[in-house]
């Protein structure tokens, strides 16, 4: 009688297997649920105040067509030590120039090379998700 018991159960797991929801691999396997919205960018808007304590600096102008590669950055152009000097651009911080263990560079750090990943750029669009997000600067004002 166990036997067949086993047998039963074995069979219905393994139905149940059978039946259950097929998982997709690839994210790319997805449907898009809402269009993303391009569009331009604001023009030069100077300095962007911060939210939030340690946040870098966001991009006060255009970013389309500038090249950010490991083998090009153009950010540099205007924003090295030497460039934002002519430039007038903001320099470069001393901490984009140092390693996790804190060895300093002559250059800039390979850590800190790809700028997007964490300055971005600013447009005015609606957001997808809304949020009840206040900046510190409005929670200190409370």
């Amino acid at each position: 009688m166990r036997k067949y018991l086993a047998l039963i159960l074995a069979a219905m797991t393994g139905l149940a297997m059978a039946e259950g929801p097929k998982l997709s691999g690839s994210i790319d396997d997805t449907a898009e649920s809402v269009a993303p919205g391009f569009h331009n960018p604001q023009k030069d808007v100077g300095n962007i105040p911060t939210t939030f304590p340690f946040q870098p600096p966001l991009v006060p102008h255009s970013i389309r067509g500038l090249q950010v590669s490991k083998n090009v950055n153009q950010c540099l152009a205007c924003h090295a030590v030497e460039p934002s000097k002519v430039t007038g651009a903001t320099r470069l911080p001393p901490s984009h120039f140092m390693d996790r263990d804190g060895k300093v560079y002559e250059n800039e750090s390979p850590r800190r090379y790809f700028c997007l990943q964490c300055h971005v750029q600013q447009t005015s669009v609606n957001p997808i998700v809304q949020n009840k997000f206040e900046s510190v600067r409005q929670t200190q004002g409370k």
